[in-house]
């Protein structure tokens, strides 16, 4: 895609969000919102993937996990945009039997889902262990795994931040939503995470950054972060976000961390929303 079809489809996707959080009056419109453009430029510009003939191993093809998983608004619309199931089925998200649970989950058997992610803290854990079966299995492809910021206040991120590097594992390219927000509040004052750049640099990362809102500057860091991979060290992203990106009433607060608008917010929001591809 171009940069202009990747920028309508992000905010096709945004569309979706709203519609899909409204819709339930429930569920985490904030960061979903936010992490968009990322996650977008993923499946539609960078990932070698097909969804047609999507597998669990993830077996010669790119892999892509999100570890923050209470954003499954924005990963459901951007798996269906993509063709792993129709669109119309975000119609279901968070309804009783459906597939399109609050987050993602494997037990309905959704293609483009291969774990379950809620918990957070594991994403990246798990994405290391897939980059390194990949390496043992002499697949060539990459793994991307997309966190949070708040997310990265749980020891476990430590853990696998610390043993990537360690084991040579550099077919991993980590993505930080570094939107600098959490359902509580600030980072700063729920528990102050210093200097990001710096703590992966110790552990022995390659840390790149960009404006994870900015199309162009998306896609240019990731195709750097391709070129970098592969080369003795694990790949990570921090993309400063906005929480509520696209929303003005939405964007400079936690607020919307996971609270849904209601009829006269949705309608507003949508209302911003204009570059749409079809609403399903």
């Amino acid at each position: 895609m171009t940069i202009n079809e990747l920028e309508r489809t992000a905010t096709q996707v945004r569309r979706d969000i709203i519609r899909m959080v409204h819709g339930c009056q429930s569920g985490h419109p904030g960061g979903s919102l936010g992490a968009t453009d990322i996650v977008t430029a993923l499946y539609f510009d960078q990932m070698h993937i097909d969804p047609a003939q999507f597998r669990m191993d993830g077996n010669g093809e790119d892999m892509f996990f999100l570890s923050n998983g209470h954003i499954s608004p924005m990963l459901y619309s951007i798996m269906a945009r993509r063709g792993y199931f129709p669109v119309s089925e975000l119609a279901t998200f968070r309804r009783l039997g459906t597939r399109l649970q609050g987050h993602p989950t494997t037990a309905e058997g959704l293609p483009g889902i291969r774990i379950a992610s809620g918990s957070l803290g594991q994403g990246l854990s798990v994405a290391v262990g897939a980059a390194q079966a990949k390496k043992l299995n002499g697949d060539p492809n990459l793994v991307f795994v997309l966190m949070g910021d708040g997310e990265q206040e749980e020891g476990q991120i430590w853990e696998a931040a610390m043993y990537a590097p360690a084991k040579g594992v550099d077919n991993l390219i980590a993505i930080i939503d570094y939107n600098k927000k959490q359902i509580d509040g600030s980072t700063d004052d729920v528990l102050n995470l210093g200097d990001l750049r710096a703590k992966y640099e110790a552990f022995g990362w390659n840390v790149l950054e960009m404006n994870g809102n900015n199309m162009q500057e998306v896609v240019d860091t990731l195709n750097l972060a391709r070129k970098n991979a592969c080369q003795g060290k694990p790949q990570v992203i921090l993309a400063h976000t906005e929480m509520g990106m696209g929303v003005d009433f939405m964007m400079g607060t936690h607020k919307w961390h996971g609270t849904p608008p209601n009829d006269e917010q949705a309608a507003n929001a949508l209302a911003q929303l204009t570059e749409t591809l079809g609403d399903y």
